[in-house]
């Protein structure tokens, strides 16, 4: 058994399910039928996109405090010098992948020893452009140029991967190369839209909305439902965390799944975890116990992800360690747990709902999913809601991930989370925008209350 994902912070419930469901008129179906504009979740309970923090780090939207997750937006491909500084092929604009602008090549070689990128080494055995786990500049000899070692610098498809201990996705003692396990299905996402959030305090931030997808193989078939999110976050060393929320729809049920993944930098495979969320009996039961990895491939507006089992695989050598960038927050996995008292009114949403559904007995607890469609914002932010995300309802607790769209054209993430009377905003924003302000995390949220096809809330600047 892997070490699970650190699981989300519930509060007791104080009629906030019921107090959501009135307000919104919405009607919970069970796990058979899927109710209009299903949206996507993740696994674990815990929440993703960047910021302040408390569960976890995946989804859309929400707030989290204390947790990590996320997706990284682009790398350029720089590799170092034997100084560490750029060398002339390193990161210029180049490969973007996954969430933002590319990254420069600054950072340097290498992870246990130095990694090699596309480019020869040089006789020092500095990188090529490629660039490193850590950031550090590593002129070690035995690095090489593009496909293999000559001195013992280890490849990235078989090595270890020793994550972050800020991002480590539940496999802190090492994550496995993918295909050393068995093939048990793959799921292929569709990705409708691409949201190039910017530079935010954590990284380089890009959204991924999912309209739906398949999934196909000997252990698992079914279907994606619309309204997922998969996040890209492009740390400033080349690093790239992933985080994803969707729902699954199978014969034998629903399945929520928070998805939470790194790679050393874009010219390497990423390694996404899955945590599945299945009903604790019938067909979708060993998702809750196994122990998944997955490759992640995006390509012509699909997001292929082939899950292999790993559950007899040991972490070996060689080993590969991933460092965060020094004096750089990470993203939180959580959601954000900072009270106070509401000071001033900064802004109101008016966010529009679809049918609500459940996945009941699951291995966290039952989750009712509210899907969110769309919606509009006044006051100090003016503009739209994406349609995309939902609320993941965990055991009572509400657990919304969600995008708004201003009118000036930026994106800011959103996860809002608590019991009905203790919602507690994160926020995620470019950070020379116009709206950098929120990312102080320093806001409460009202409660849920009636508004246009669905809820009406009001955030507050907290005292």
């Amino acid at each position: 058994m892997h070490a699970p994902h650190r699981r989300l912070e519930t509060w007791q419930p104080y009629g906030g399910l019921g107090l959501l469901l009135a307000l919104c008129g919405c009607t919970t179906h069970e796990p058979g039928a899927v109710g209009p504009g299903s949206a996507g979740s993740s696994g674990g309970g815990q929440s993703a996109a960047g910021g302040a923090t408390a569960t976890g780090g995946a989804g859309s939207g929400g707030a989290p405090a204390g947790g990590q997750a996320g997706m990284g937006g682009t790398v350029g491909g720089g590799g170092a010098s034997a100084g560490g500084a750029p060398s002339s092929a390193g990161g210029g604009a180049g490969g973007q992948s996954g969430g933002g602008s590319p990254a420069s090549g600054s950072g340097g070689a290498g992870v246990a020893g130095t990694m090699a990128g596309d480019g020869g080494a040089s006789a020092a055995g500095a990188p090529g452009a490629g660039a490193t786990a850590g950031g550090a500049a590593g002129a070690s000899a035995g690095s090489s140029g593009a496909g293999g070692s000559s001195g013992g610098a280890p490849s990235t498809v078989d090595a270890t991967i020793i994550p972050d201990p800020a991002w480590a996705c539940g496999m802190e003692d090492g994550i496995p190369p993918p295909t050393e396990g068995t093939l048990a299905f793959t799921i292929t996402l569709d990705i409708r839209a691409e949201h190039d959030v910017g530079m935010t305090p954590y990284g380089h931030r890009r959204l991924l909305d999912v309209s739906g997808g398949t999934i196909a193989g000997d252990r698992l078939q079914g279907t994606v439902l619309t309204g997922g999110l998969e996040y890209e976050l492009v740390l400033e060393n080349g690093v790239i965390e992933y985080q994803g929320i969707n729902v699954l729809e199978t014969s034998a049920g629903r399945i929520f799944v928070r998805s939470c993944g790194v790679a050393l930098d874009q010219g390497s495979g990423a390694r996404i975890i899955p945590d599945f969320e299945a009903t604790t009996s019938g067909g979708n039961a060993f998702l809750n116990t196994g122990k998944w990895v997955a490759t992640r491939e995006v390509t012509s507006g699909k997001m292929t992800l082939d899950v292999y089992d790993v559950d007899g695989v040991t972490p070996g050598e060689p080993r590969l360690e991933i460092n965060k960038p020094d004096g750089v927050p990470p993203q939180p996995w959580e959601c954000n747990m900072t009270r106070g008292s509401q000071g001033a009114q900064v802004f109101t949403e008016n966010v529009t709902l679809g049918g609500s559904y459940s996945i009941n007995n699951a291995k966290y607890g039952s989750r009712n999913i509210i899907p969110i469609t769309g919606g509009t914002t006044t006051g100090r932010v003016t503009g739209d809601i994406l349609n995309g995300g939902a609320d993941y309802q965990l055991s009572g607790s509400l657990d919304a991930w969600y995008t708004l769209a201003p009118d000036n054209g930026e994106f800011i993430l959103v996860r809002n989370c608590g019991a009905a009377g203790g919602l507690i905003p994160w926020f995620e924003a470019k950070v020379d925008g116009d709206y950098d302000f929120l990312n102080t995390q320093a806001y409460l949220s009202s409660a849920p209350g009636v508004g246009g096809g669905g809820v009406s809330i009001t955030f507050y600047e907290r005292d």
